[in-house]
């Protein structure tokens, strides 16, 4: 089985391997600039799981920023029948799309 770890960012848990792209919420950095994405969860190297309470302590996992990107759009619709209410509410979630490298 391949090594992973469970880091968490944007109040979202996220379970990465090396290479693996993924898209969270933005973050404060440039692109191509090389982040340590903290906190670590859990750690598993191919034999071993280890498990934090509630972090991994010394594990650190690293990531360089590819882009920054908007998501897709998500609307939100109210509406009361009979009445001539109705609201409408769109928002699009800022992005950052990273690749993982090593743990």
């Amino acid at each position: 089985m391949n090594a992973y770890a469970v880091i968490e960012t944007g109040g979202k848990q996220y379970r990465v391997e090396p290479g693996n792209t993924l898209k969270v919420e933005r973050l404060p950095a440039s692109v191509g600039e090389k982040m340590n994405l903290q906190p670590v969860l859990a750690v598993f190297n191919g034999t071993a799981l280890t498990v934090g309470s509630p972090h991994v302590a010394d594990a650190r996992v690293f990531a360089t920023v590819l882009r920054h990107l908007r998501g897709v759009k998500v609307i939100a619709y109210k509406q009361k029948r009979r009445k001539g209410y109705s609201r409408k509410k769109g928002h699009r979630q800022e992005l950052t799309e990273l690749k993982i490298e090593t743990f």
